[in-house]
């Protein structure tokens, strides 16, 4: 057969064609179509299932079982005098035996066997016990509660207790692919997957001192406690919460960041309760009129609503109706900002605050006290 130089120079481009697209594939496999479809990418990799990431961190988190046993109470009616007049002493009915029962997640975090979960899972409970993904189940003891943060550490005593690998909540990034593991709705253990969808999420109005890690990963009642991980398989979150208007999950749930939770776990463990500043003040919002009166550049500055009476605040002279620009020179523009800003700072030290009362500047110096734990 004869080549004719069309046919040739439609073969040389073939051959070109053919060259160039190998060099291509070479460079970017990842463009090849796959069985089932295009998966998603991670790390530079296709990622065909996360079950890598799942195995290494489910045998860690586990179910969490909490109840009360109370006796109902005998109707007073059989107690009156007046029914017994006319009816005699009746007969009492023998107690009947109640159990009031939470169900929840939590996440063992050591091989000493304690546990990080939610404290509203076990607050006003007293028997607690624990089930594995494996079947295994046994008692847990409680540690502490910090209600400022919604976290408690549980604490369990078996051999061969399984690790969880911890991971840097603060290098968490917005579309970061996560997995939250817990037991909704008793089903047992569940895992739900999603990305980051925000962090620093505060003024939610769920806790005290609010961080939160949102995500769109289905969580649902049951889950709290249990582990949100990366797709790694590392720990970066204690489930907590969820946005609905209906009860299940609308694609808005809410994590503590697990650098946060590691703070709280250490000092319930060491100290039973968590270590925070205190002034002693109720701060609110400037209102649009005072900050337009009182002349306060910036929109900075928070309202001295109230001062506790021999509180902190009030032996430095704070007073209702100040307004505080900044602690230490930080300045402070909200109430949950000036909070936290307290909060962490250490009982004892003494921090200078600049505050307008009147149309004056102020200075004042303050010694931190302990913030007072509910309960203790």
């Amino acid at each position: 057969m004869q080549i004719t130089p069309s046919l040739k120079y439609v073969l040389r481009y073939m051959l070109l064609g053919l060259l160039a697209a190998g060099i291509i594939l070479l460079i970017w496999p990842e463009l090849i179509q796959r069985p089932g479809g295009i998966r998603p990418s991670f790390g530079g990799r296709f990622v065909d299932s996360y079950s890598k990431a799942v195995n290494k961190a489910a045998p860690a988190v586990v179910n969490v079982y909490a109840s009360k046993v109370f006796q109902q109470p005998v109707n007073p009616l059989f107690r009156d005098p007046l029914f017994q007049r006319f009816f005699g002493q009746p007969r009492q009915p023998a107690p009947n035996t109640l159990r009031d029962s939470n169900l929840g997640s939590g996440v063992l975090m050591n091989p000493e066997g304690y546990i990080l979960t939610n404290a509203h899972v076990i607050l006003g409970k007293d028997e607690i016990s624990i089930t594995f993904n494996n079947g295994r189940q046994t008692s847990a003891s409680l540690i502490g509660i910090d209600p400022d943060t919604d976290l408690a550490v549980l604490k369990i005593d078996l051999p061969d207790l399984p690790q969880i690998k911890v991971g840097d909540s603060d290098q968490l990034r917005v579309g970061d692919v996560v997995l939250a593991i817990g037991n909704p709705y008793d089903f047992g253990q569940t895992v739900t997957q999603g990305i980051v969808s925000a962090k620093g999420r505060k003024r939610m109005g769920i806790t005290t001192f609010e961080d939160f890690i949102q995500t769109d990963a289905d969580i649902n009642p049951g889950n709290s406690g249990g582990a949100l991980i990366t797709a790694r398989g590392e720990l970066i979150g204690i489930n907590t919460a969820i946005v609905s208007s209906s009860g299940g999950s609308e694609g808005i749930g809410l994590a503590t960041p697990i650098n946060l939770a590691l703070h709280v776990m250490e000092q319930l463990i060491t100290k039973g309760h968590v270590v925070r500043g205190w002034l002693g003040i109720e701060a609110q919002i400037l209102p649009p009129n005072v900050l337009r009166d009182s002349g306060v550049n910036g929109g900075g500055g928070v309202l001295v609503a109230g001062v506790l009476n021999g509180g902190p605040a009030h032996n430095a002279g704070i007073m209702p109706g100040d307004i505080i620009l900044n602690v230490e020179g930080q300045p402070v523009s909200n109430p949950q900002q000036a909070i936290e800003m307290i909060s962490g700072m250490t009982p004892g030290e003494r921090i200078d605050i600049e505050l307008i009362r009147g149309w004056e500047k102020v200075g004042v110096t303050a010694e931190v006290a302990e913030r007072p734990v509910l309960g203790r």
